[in-house]
């Protein structure tokens, strides 16, 4: 076979059609993406995640291997799991609230330090349909990666369903890992 659908089948390996369709093939390309960069650099990874509730693993560890540098994964839903599992501090959440930069970037780092990892990714956000406001719609998430020495973080808005939205924003948290492992001023380029 040639063409697009072979290039599809070489990227998909062994994964089952329903996770390599629409948006969960997004997800599951953008975490294999990603991955290779965390591998080839020799690091290891932990996540942090509010408004994706557990996609950052769940695609990540559909990847073969993945326990060579997969340390851990945070679900923190709740403002009292952000501080007490993360050690995202108080103040940030009363001023800036958890849908903030200021929070994923929190997030990230309490993960980087609390799995001891070289590397870690963090989204929050408002998956809705409800409990957005006009500064902070629905579809309104934070993604964040940080090595320890450098910080990316990123603004996004998403449509559609609250799945939609928690997919989206996971596919835009692998590529902004992927961004900060590729641009130049990252150790491994």
């Amino acid at each position: 076979m040639s063409g697009p659908q072979a290039r599809l089948d070489l990227d998909m390996g062994g994964v089952p059609g329903w996770l390599a369709a629409g948006r969960l093939g997004d997800l599951w390309r953008a975490a294999r993406e990603a991955a290779r960069l965390v591998e080839a650099g020799r690091r290891t990874l932990a996540t942090a995640e509010s408004l994706t509730g557990g996609w950052l693993s769940a695609s990540l560890t559909s990847i073969p291997g993945v326990s060579e540098y997969y340390l851990a994964g945070f679900t923190a839903y709740s403002n009292q799991a952000k501080v007490g599992l993360l050690g995202v501090p108080e103040d940030v959440l009363r001023a800036r609230g958890a849908v903030s930069s200021e929070c994923a970037e929190a997030m990230a780092a309490g993960a980087l330090l609390r799995a001891g990892s070289d590397l870690a990714l963090s989204t929050t956000g408002v998956a809705g349909p409800s409990g957005g406001s006009p500064e902070k719609p629905v579809g309104l998430a934070y993604v964040s990666a940080t090595d320890g020495v450098r910080t990316l973080t990123k603004a996004c808005m998403s449509g559609g369903s609250r799945l939609d939205v928690s997919l989206a924003t996971a596919v835009e948290a692998w590529a902004l890992l992927a961004r900060l492992l590729s641009e130049p001023g990252s150790p491994d380029v």
